[in-house]
């Protein structure tokens, strides 16, 4: 595969993983939060075992595989939890921008723990996102500290847990880049991530299922695209121009917020998408700072 379609197969990635926001609410919504992750990342696996094929275990250096599996596994179930527990599909959308923070974190993680260097304009990239977020937590108004904490008081659990998503993924991003060894284990991630929500499914008390057609359409579409991005993303990364999938990755909030709002028939206010400009043009000045002159 050449260059350019390399990259344009890693461009869909990102399209693809946009959409998981407004369909994992809506699979949550019909299936249950744990129920409905659990299915989708079975169907994700058993697909990534066809298209990426499954790990030589031997391979991947034993760091990368203890520390890799429990960040990926720990920060799919707080971004599943946090969409699916969230009180409303507006909330779910606001959850969603929170996670997003995680570019500029793992910019500040790789400074610190991988010796990254970066120049002076990351601090202002990092306090700028950090600001586009809590823009978006003031509703309609911006910068609202009133509606800011009403608004976390009515769902802290999913508030809570897309913030520590956000930094597990930003730890999780800074061990792969030191241990993986250019190995992938991710079809191996997806599958425990799915053992460890099955798990949770038979220790608590959970919803009942309905699966109705819409709902079994979008558990169908959100388990391909899972799987299809991860596949895609790997040729992007191997093949592909890196640079500019990584600058194009940095624009996902704007993009997955507005197929949120699509599928979810949920509006969004002016201030909110202000708020998600923030946060993409911090995470792009992050990422810019580290770039060698």
């Amino acid at each position: 595969m050449n260059t350019q379609k390399a990259t344009l197969t890693g461009l869909t990635a990102i399209i693809l993983w946009s959409t998981m926001v407004g369909l994992m609410r809506s699979v949550s919504e019909g299936l249950g939060p744990v129920g409905g992750a659990a299915l989708v990342f079975t169907f994700s696996g058993l697909l990534l075992i066809f298209t990426v094929g499954f790990p030589n275990l031997r391979r991947i250096p034993r760091r990368y595989l203890l520390a890799g599996s429990a960040l990926f596994v720990s920060y799919e179930i707080c971004l599943a939890l946090a969409l699916g527990y969230a009180v409303n599909r507006q909330q779910a959308i606001e959850v969603g921008m929170v996670n997003y923070l995680w570019p500029s974190l793992t910019i500040l993680f790789a400074m610190a723990f991988n010796g990254q260097k970066c120049r002076w304009p990351v601090l202002p990239g990092i306090l700028l996102s950090l600001a586009g977020v809590v823009w978006v937590l003031g509703g309609e108004r911006g910068l609202n500290i009133d509606e800011i904490i009403s608004n976390v008081r009515s769902g802290p659990l999913s508030y809570l847990l897309a913030f520590t998503g956000a930094f597990i993924w930003a730890a999780y991003c800074t061990v792969t880049a030191k241990y993986a060894g250019g190995q992938n284990g991710i079809t191996l991630f997806v599958l425990l991530t799915a053992a460890a929500l099955w798990l949770k499914f038979l220790l608590a008390d959970q919803p009942p299922m309905h699966f109705t057609l819409p709902v079994t359409l979008k558990l169908l579409a959100l388990s391909a695209a899972l799987g299809l991005a991860y596949a895609a993303w790997n040729i992007g990364i191997l093949h592909g121009n890196v640079t500019l999938l990584a600058t194009a990755s940095y624009f996902t909030p704007v993009l997955s917020s507005a197929l949120a709002a699509l599928l979810l028939s949920t509006p969004l206010s002016w201030a909110f998408w202000q708020g998600a400009a923030m946060v993409c043009l911090g995470s792009l000045i992050c990422g810019l700072a580290t770039r060698r002159r």
